[in-house]
């Protein structure tokens, strides 16, 4: 049975990854902060036979961090960490010549500096898999200039190298850091609160994540609507 860690699993792209995961008989262990909606999310697996640990917390603790890979453990493993937890740094988001200072740290902190310590923690176990992989969700404004996101879109490019380094220093994982696009979730609504325009649906790119897995290409960066137009 395959094992996943996934971070910001209790709502959007993190939840309906598990979702799909548990379908597949995978067994999870699920992070977010909220312990009531994590809660939630872990007894509506419950159908799909999937074990499932729910452990709230924030992902910048290292024992929280440390607790994760412990009950992966438990699971006989870890064939899969999913970065998925993010910060924005300010919400709404706001110009560079504004963005608090201790938001940036926060942004770095949830995005760079604790995915990096989870995968740290992980990676004997993820190198003894035979399969581990790493999945960090990135963004577009990793890779484009859009105003009012240069401090979450400096920490997702910085998450987009460590992505990349690690995939070389890694040559028997699999590291993708993957932009899922536009998507209704709370993340972007707290960002651009007066945006209406409708959104797809976290759940509408998971077949993009879940296509790396079966089809395990090489370590680098992918775009999920990319992956489920080709598919």
């Amino acid at each position: 049975m395959s094992v996943a860690i996934i971070t910001g699993a209790s709502k959007g792209l993190g939840r309906a990854l598990a979702e799909a995961l548990a379908a597949r008989g995978w067994d999870l262990v699920l992070d977010a902060r909220g312990a009531e909606a994590l809660r939630e999310v872990a007894e509506g697996l419950e159908k799909y036979g999937a074990r499932v640990t729910a452990l709230p917390g924030d992902v910048t603790d290292a024992g929280h961090r440390a607790g994760l890979v412990a009950a992966a453990w438990r699971f006989g493993g870890v064939d899969l960490v999913v970065s998925n937890a993010s910060a924005l740094g300010a919400e709404p988001l706001v110009r560079l010549d504004a963005l608090p200072l201790e938001g940036l740290r926060r942004a770095l902190e949830v995005n760079v500096v604790a995915a990096l310590g989870l995968v740290q923690d992980a990676l004997p176990l993820l190198r003894a898999s035979g399969t581990g992989s790493v999945i960090a969700v990135s963004s577009d404004a990793a890779a484009e200039a859009y105003e009012t996101w240069g401090g979450y879109g400096a920490s997702k490019a910085a998450l987009d190298h460590l992505v990349a380094v690690l995939g070389e220093e890694e040559p028997g994982l699999r590291v993708w850091a993957v932009d899922p696009g536009d998507m209704a979730t709370e993340l972007y609504a707290a960002a651009v609160p007066d945006d209406d325009d409708p959104r797809p649906d976290p759940a509408d790119v998971v077949p993009g994540f879940l296509r790396l897995l079966d089809e395990r290409p090489a370590s680098g960066r992918y775009t999920a609507p990319a992956l489920v137009e080709e598919r």
